[in-house]
């Protein structure tokens, strides 16, 4: 039909969602069923390192697609104070702390289903961290948080 727009390229993101993606966004392929084929199901870019802040704004976002979120896993070593729970929207979010520093936040649903998501440092130029989230959310991404940080330019802004 004339005047209308192509289909993105298989596997990219649309124009308009990557222009928007800034610091404090999550972009996600939700997935739920047990066949996923990507290794990540999604990216989350938080504006700072403390977790109390920037929380609280992932979990409301995701419940409104995956329901509620029980637990959280994070990596110690990449933010500043973590309890051991926050509370968001009056429900309880536990907090698994490790040091295993796989660039990665793990949500849990319930009690068994995981999501988990490439986590873009707070400092990472935009570009690169466009980059890194366009990487994470594609269907056929075989590469691990890390890689991805490296391969566009965002592991830069680790810790």
């Amino acid at each position: 039909m004339p005047g209308t727009d192509p289909p993105p390229a298989a596997g990219l993101l649309p124009d308009g969602v990557y222009e928007a993606v800034r610091p404090g966004t999550a972009l996600l392929r939700l997935e739920t069923t047990h066949d996923r084929r990507g290794v990540l199901d999604g990216a989350w870019w938080p504006r700072s390192r403390d977790i109390a802040a920037e929380l609280p704004g992932l979990i409301s976002a995701l419940t409104g697609h995956l329901g509620p979120i029980a637990r959280v896993g994070l990596d110690s070593a990449a933010w500043d104070g973590l309890p051991t729970r926050l509370v968001v929207e009056g429900r309880v979010v536990h907090i698994d702390a490790s040091s295993v520093g796989d660039d990665t936040v793990m949500l849990t649903r319930g009690d068994q289903d995981l999501f988990s998501l490439l986590v873009v440092p707070p400092d990472t130029p935009p570009d690169a961290a466009r980059a890194a989230m366009t990487q994470a959310v594609r269907a056929d991404n075989v590469k691990d948080a890390g890689r991805i940080l490296v391969d566009t330019g965002a592991e830069s802004g680790r810790p």
